[in-house]
């Protein structure tokens, strides 16, 4: 291994670790020695702007201890990086969690992101794109979040039960260890008549020893803007046997907000009254053991910027004893029986309690039901067998079947279940480059990123997924090309669609910056909404035929109707497509920005160049010769079929001539700038545009493999999509490389290395080098900085799409050879 390469696996840090030390021996002779003096020095790296880590000294260190680490020999010297324990040291004043320390969960409605430190960091209920009411990651005082933390130092390990999306982080020092499971429930069986209980679910339970914890639940609704008011009330949702327990409410007031101004739009400031309660059921699990006492008592954060008290409290637990916080939305309709009975009553009834129990549950709603420990359990072992019933669908049989496996089970916690719509990401606004300005919303439904999802889960053997039976929701009247479908019959007047819609399939994602909110470690402005909603894309043509062309393989055939639909559509696309538009990296905002106590009154734009770009022309053509194959396959009627045959075959003649510069031996960006490489024309083989043995492509890809010292985009083996330098997009500010781009050039390396050998060499070490950013639970986020810090927003559906793919072509090229 050489030194670079070390001090690269150093800085990712597959362990979770942020920091790493570095031991260098004087001599490998030394090891033999009884004790060895081992002076560690850090030696200065940099990469980029990037300057590393501390130095330490390691005395009474035996040398064979050491063989369990990596080395390295370089200048005479043999290196060695020891990692270091990932201590935890609680404190009142927490910083920022980094973005990739985080597990998702997540029940088809939303989702939260759960920090290695135990804390809900984002959390929008009751759905994707509804308002936060944890936002820690976005404003460490101010936020919200849910905190479950040891009061003691500790070490902490995060990770998914075996092929399911429910979480367990463990908390570890000398004294104990405690494992806190999280989940957001789902049944079992897709067919279940029962309601989806919209809680979320925290199960705490020491598995050794003792550790003291301390709990802190601190809403923040409306993205921190609205005020509200906490009560602790008798809790009677739970069976008489825990007497005198309490429980939390926590009611917005939106009428209240500071953030209302005259003239504010109701997205900006008006919203529902929301209420929440959070409960608990404690429980000893040994016969010798009492059951835990838990008392929640209010806290005030208004120092920090909080609009209402918090809940709190601080308890030891000892091995046997368990815990379980519930934080739901109250129902409207309250239970009215089971709480009263107790286990005494019963008996003195000459009743079975259990029994009694049962009965008494029908009484209530069945959106509140009583808290039983026998429902908890029941709730926890459905979730983990939905998800275990659901991944054991997969015909994957590939190498990577591990990242393969956990990228579809986060592709699936994106799927919004009551319409089909797939999220780009389930967060929001955070940072393409920490201290950036680049920091979007992407908690809607993008037509290109969608129709690759669904590319992706069909490859693995998921072609419910594309036939209606059972789909990614698992409702045969929502499936996500029935949502496409919809928008079909609700195109703009002028018969395009537009790039993305809300996940509900409304077409206004009003962009807004909350200028009161501190953004990710300081990167602002936080974004809700998306102003390039009504961007002219023109490859959402291309991406959206692929994908109903490739569900014709394995669904459920086009009926005649839906048929006219996407000829309609082809039409569309061959009457301009010799337009110019923003293409796939276009930045076009409309924004308003409140700051707090007032309103900020002004509005600007920005707006991107609309070019002639490769990538939207490539995919151009994508869409009319899926249009063609689909009529010829089905034999369907295709009455324009020679202007379609003519568009598609002067696209391609274009693009050859206007989008290559001879001088670069390089596809450009658009036909306006063809000396500014891209990355998004590495698609060009992925899609059939064009052999990946032609001269012409490989020479651009191996143009953008080179370093952008030297003219190329490839950095470390990552990629960026273009030099920001060159191309203005009208935002500013700088980025990561692009995970999405990285995973495209691995897939153009594969198909391009069953002509060249090398370069299918260099697509095993692209790729297994790619899965070494992946974090600790194997998720990915859209861009990796050149620290190797994930960036923007987790978990990014479009990564794990194109790693999915990679990963599948990848294998299967190395099988045949």
């Amino acid at each position: 291994m050489n030194l670079s390469r070390m001090l690269r696996l150093c800085l990712i840090c597959a362990l979770g670790c942020e920091h790493v030390d570095y031991i260098r021996a004087l001599s490998q002779d030394h090891r033999a020695e009884r004790l060895a003096k081992v002076h560690a020095t850090m030696g200065k790296m940099c990469l980029k702007r990037q300057a590393c880590l501390t130095s330490m000294y390691l005395a009474n260190c035996k040398f064979p201890q050491l063989n369990r680490f990596m080395s390295v020999r370089a200048h005479g010297h043999t290196y060695y990086y020891v990692p270091t324990m990932n201590i935890q040291r609680p404190s009142t004043e927490r910083d920022y969690i980094p973005i990739a320390d985080h597990g998702l969960i997540g029940n088809l409605r939303t989702a939260a992101l759960v920090s290695l430190d135990g804390s809900i960091e984002s959390y929008c209920v009751p759905n994707f794109d509804s308002p936060s009411i944890f936002a820690r990651i976005l404003d460490k005082d101010k936020g919200g979040h849910f905190s479950i933390t040891p009061t003691v130092s500790f070490s902490t390990k995060h990770n998914y039960l075996p092929s399911s999306n429910v979480l367990q982080t463990k908390f570890l020092n000398e004294k104990g260890v405690v494992s806190v499971t999280d989940f957001l429930p789902r049944q079992e069986d897709s067919k279940s008549t029962r309601p989806l209980l919209f809680w979320l679910i925290r199960r705490v339970e020491v598995v050794r020893g003792t550790v003291p914890l301390r709990v802190e639940c601190a809403p923040a609704f409306n993205y921190a803007r609205d005020p509200h008011a906490t009560q602790i009330v008798p809790d009677d949702t739970i069976p008489l046997q825990f007497s005198k327990q309490n429980k939390v409410v926590f009611t917005s007031r939106p009428a209240a907000s500071p953030y209302l101004a005259s003239g504010a739009s109701s997205q900006n400031t008006s919203h529902d009254p929301l209420t929440l309660d959070l409960r608990f059921l404690p429980e000893s699990l040994l016969d010798n053991v009492p059951v835990p006492e838990v008392s929640l008592e209010t806290l005030n954060l208004s120092a920090k910027g909080h609009l209402g008290l918090a809940a709190q409290t601080e308890l030891t637990l000892v091995e046997g004893q368990r815990v379980t916080f519930v934080l739901r939305i109250v129902p409207e309709h309250k239970g009215d029986g089971g709480s009263s009975v107790d286990e005494e009553k019963a008996e003195l009834l000459g009743l079975d309690y259990q029994k009694l129990m049962v009965g008494a549950q029908k009484m209530r709603s069945k959106d509140d039901p009583v808290m039983t420990s026998e429902l908890l359990d029941h709730l926890f072992v459905s979730t983990n067998n939905y998800w275990n019933s659901w991944i054991r669908k997969s015909t994957y049989q590939g190498s990577w079947k591990e990242a393969v496996h956990r990228s579809a089970l986060a592709l699936k916690l994106l799927i919004f279940e009551p319409t089909g719509a797939i999220v780009a990401s389930p967060t929001f606004s955070l940072p393409e480059y920490i201290g950036g300005t680049r920091n979007w919303d992407y908690r809607a439904s993008w037509i290109r990123d969608s129709s690759f999802t669904l590319y992706a889960l069909i490859r693995l053997g998921f072609t419910e997924e594309a036939n209606g039976m059972s789909l990614p929701c698992m409702l045969p009247s929502a499936p996500y090309m029935e949502f496409i479908f919809e928008r079909l019959k609700n195109k703009n007047p002028d018969g395009s669609l537009q790039i993305m819609y809300t996940i509900h399939g409304g077409k206004d994602l009003e962009e807004i910056e909350l200028l009161h909110l501190d953004g990710h470690k300081g990167s602002k402005p936080v974004r809700i909404g998306n102003g390039a909603a009504d961007h002219v894309q023109l490859d959402i043509y291309g991406e959206l035929m692929d994908c109903i062309y490739l569900g014709q393989k394995f669904g459920r055939p086009l009926s005649y109707d839906t048929w006219v639909l996407v000829r309609e559509l082809v039409d569309f696309v061959v009457a301009n497509y010799k337009k110019p538009d923003l293409s796939i990296w276009s930045v076009r905002v409309k924004r308003e920005c409140f700051e707090a106590k007032y309103q900020c009154p002004y509005r600007r734009e920005v707006r991107g160049k609309e070019r002639h770009f490769t990538y939207s022309k490539i995919m151009l053509w994508v869409a009319i010769d899926r249009g063609l194959r689909l009529a010829d396959k089905r034999s369907l009627p295709c009455p324009h079929r020679l202007q379609w045959l003519a568009a598609r075959d002067d696209l391609y003649e274009e693009i050859m001539h206007k989008a290559w510069n001879k001088d670069m031996q390089a596809f450009g960006q658009s036909y306006e700038e063809t000396d500014v490489l891209d990355s998004s024309v590495l698609i060009m083989p992925l899609v059939f545009f064009m052999t990946p043995s032609d001269a012409r492509f490989v020479s651009t890809l191996k143009q953008i493999l080179r370093t952008p010292e030297r003219g190329g985009l490839t950095s470390n083996n990552l990629v960026y999509r273009y030099d920001v330098n060159k191309s203005d997009d009208g935002v500013g500010g700088e980025e990561g490389t692009f995970c999405l781009c990285t995973l495209w050039c691995v897939e153009a390396l594969t198909r391009a290395g069953e002509y060249e050998r090398p370069l299918l060499q260099r697509a095993v070490a692209m790729f297994e080098d790619f899965l070494l950013y992946l974090n600790h639970v194997g998720l990915c986020s859209e861009e990796i900085s050149e620290s190797g810090e994930a960036l923007g927003n987790a978990v990014q559906g479009f990564t794990h799409v194109t790693l999915i793919s990679a990963a599948y072509n990848l294998s299967r090229t190395l099988a045949n050879h």
